[in-house]
């Protein structure tokens, strides 16, 4: 579930995700219908935790040190 062109963006599934949440705890759906949206639940999430880890992964923050700044990625222990 990487970066495909189909993929929706991390806003628009985290928009769907609140959509199918909010219409599973309404209990109005069939029960078919309800499997099928908590499915759909299931790879949204996943496509949100994707996203994450790929921009936490970009993240970088700057240390200062004695000669200048140095630049480290986000989450190092060294900071």
């Amino acid at each position: 579930m990487g970066n495909k062109k189909d993929d929706p963006t991390f806003e628009e599934a985290l928009k769907r995700l609140e959509i199918i949440v909010t219409a599973l705890e309404d209990g109005e759906m069939p029960l078919d219908r309800s499997l099928q949206a908590f499915e759909e639940g299931i790879g949204l999430v996943k496509i949100c935790e994707a996203k994450l880890k790929d921009a936490e992964q970009k993240v970088s923050i700057l240390v200062k040190q004695e000669n200048g700044y140095d630049e480290q990625t986000f989450g190092s222990d060294k900071a």
